[in-house]
């Protein structure tokens, strides 16, 4: 069994809209580093793409999707070195997909988002034997000279 560490924190929230044409991960990423979030979720979403990039369970390389998505859920956890997301979303016909999010989701008309940022914690990736993958670990957040 892998020793599993349980972080507790108190936090806060950031609230923003993303506009039409905005690159999803692009976006995310420029509000991680600009708010100095280390160990962040996706709290909620609510939103629509005209294009979606996945990787489907189990495949190796990703999917391009161009049309009109609603992003039904958007759920992972963000910090400096990446994120981890997958994301679900509905065609005009109620046709759901989901995957992996990969760079190139393109916002339709909004991206409504809410992050928590756990003040008190620190995310990053290490090799797990068991998975094979990096996979997220948890410690408590090191403060910066100055902090």
């Amino acid at each position: 069994m892998i020793d599993t560490k349980i972080g507790v924190s108190g936090g806060r929230f950031l609230a923003f809209r993303l506009a039409p044409g905005e690159e999803l991960l692009g976006a995310l990423r420029r509000i991680v580093a600009a708010h100095d979030i280390r160990a962040g979720y996706v709290a909620g979403v609510v939103g629509s793409l005209s294009r979606a990039c996945l990787r489907f369970a189990g495949r190796r390389d990703g999917t391009a999707l161009d049309g009109c998505f609603e992003v039904v859920s958007l759920v992972g956890t963000l910090e400096a070195g990446g994120e981890h997301l997958h994301m679900t979303i509905s065609n005009p016909e109620g046709t759901t997909a989901g995957g992996h999010v990969l760079e190139g989701c393109v916002v339709r008309t909004t991206m409504e988002l809410v992050l928590g940022d756990l003040s008190e914690l620190e995310f990053s990736r290490e090799y797990c034997p068991l998975s094979t993958y990096e996979e997220l670990a948890v410690m408590p957040r090191t403060h910066d000279k100055g902090e």
